[in-house]
């Protein structure tokens, strides 16, 4: 028993995964109760599955990982339900068990295993074919084991939920919470990695920049929810206009950015730019539901420019787009 205790501490000093603790703990089980096999179980409460995950066989009985059978016809359930965790005469304590008719379980231990919620997540358990005496030590062992595993799985769940956490946390610092679009931090992290695309592939970048004309206009007339709706809808027709591999972002106020690959630099970027100009420029024109009211909208300003992604900077290409879109506005004012 001393070298158990020292194997143990050794195991649960070394693990870093439950995996790693438990197949230790599964041979350390063996050598206390004598038995054929010891192996760890999950239960699928939404499928109604129970599996075997880990399991160590040394002699007649052999349990194959991965095993899957009815939870409802479980030996283990019926031991949970009866309060009977230990049997030397299995056959006789639970009969016409399909576990103890196929596996041939004479002998048979076990004891259930529970998240940090209170829920049966499994049984930790120890069979022989042969009858063999359980000592209360060895009952006693497997209940520490249960427990040392209940704190493994208690602890990889709680790193699972702050790694949840934090990838939802970064989201949300990469999104615009009104239309869902890529923020402007995650667009410049989103337009350098298309900068190095495009100089990768020998093409021009395509940076567009469009602003809402008249939204202020809308916002004062109809009230600020009218804004935010005709925004959401801007923001997916521009989604619809856009080519599978381009990008959209809302740089904020009444402003989009659009990132898209342009032709190869062996030839002209200006009639691409020009076209996709017209493009999205032509998507944001129509009928926007506002609330119980329906709003004709004449269409954004858009500036789209071809930029060289090996000699223009992240930045100053924004400026470009930011500058062509001014052009568009300009132009749209000016008396005709």
């Amino acid at each position: 028993m001393d070298d158990v205790i020292a194997k143990l501490s050794d195991s649960v000093t070394a693990a870093r995964s439950l995996e790693e603790l438990t197949r230790p703990l599964l041979k350390m089980l063996q050598t206390v109760t004598g038995l054929d096999s010891t192996f760890l179980t999950t239960v699928d409460h939404s499928t109604g599955l129970q599996q075997v995950m880990f399991a160590d066989n040394s002699r007649e009985l052999q349990i194959p990982e991965g095993r899957v059978a009815p939870w409802d016809d479980a030996l283990c359930k019926r031991a949970i339900e009866e309060g009977r965790f230990v049997t030397e005469d299995a056959p006789a304590d639970f009969p016409g068990n399909p576990a103890v008719r196929d596996l041939g379980l004479k002998t048979y231990i076990s004891t259930p295993l529970h998240t940090g919620e209170g829920e049966l997540y499994g049984t930790l358990c120890a069979a022989s074919s042969a009858r063999v005496p359980v000592s209360p030590e060895a009952s006693q062992v497997l209940r520490l084991f249960a427990g040392l595993i209940e704190q493994q799985i208690a602890r990889e769940r709680l790193v699972t939920q702050l790694q949840q956490a934090n990838a939802e946390l970064q989201t949300q610092a990469l999104t615009d919470p009104l239309t869902g679009l890529m923020n402007r931090r995650a667009l410049v992290q989103e337009l350098d990695r298309q900068r190095a695309m495009a100089q990768r592939a020998g093409h021009w970048l395509l940076v567009a920049a469009i602003d809402l004309d008249g939204f202020k206009a809308i916002n004062d007339q109809h009230g600020h929810e009218a804004g935010d709706a005709l925004l959401r809808g801007v923001a997916l027709a521009l989604r619809k206009a856009l080519r599978g591999g381009d990008v959209l972002a809302r740089m904020g106020g009444d402003e989009f950015v659009a990132l898209g690959m342009g032709p190869k630099r062996d030839s002209d970027g200006a009639p691409a730019a020009g076209l996709w100009q017209q493009r999205l420029a032509a998507a944001t024109v129509g009928q926007y539901a506002v609330g119980a009211r329906c709003i004709s909208y004449g269409g954004a300003s858009a500036g789209v420019v071809a930029v060289d992604p090996g000699t223009t900077a992240t930045e100053e290409a924004l400026r470009e787009a930011d500058a062509a879109m001014y052009r568009i506005k300009a132009e749209r004012r000016a008396p005709r």
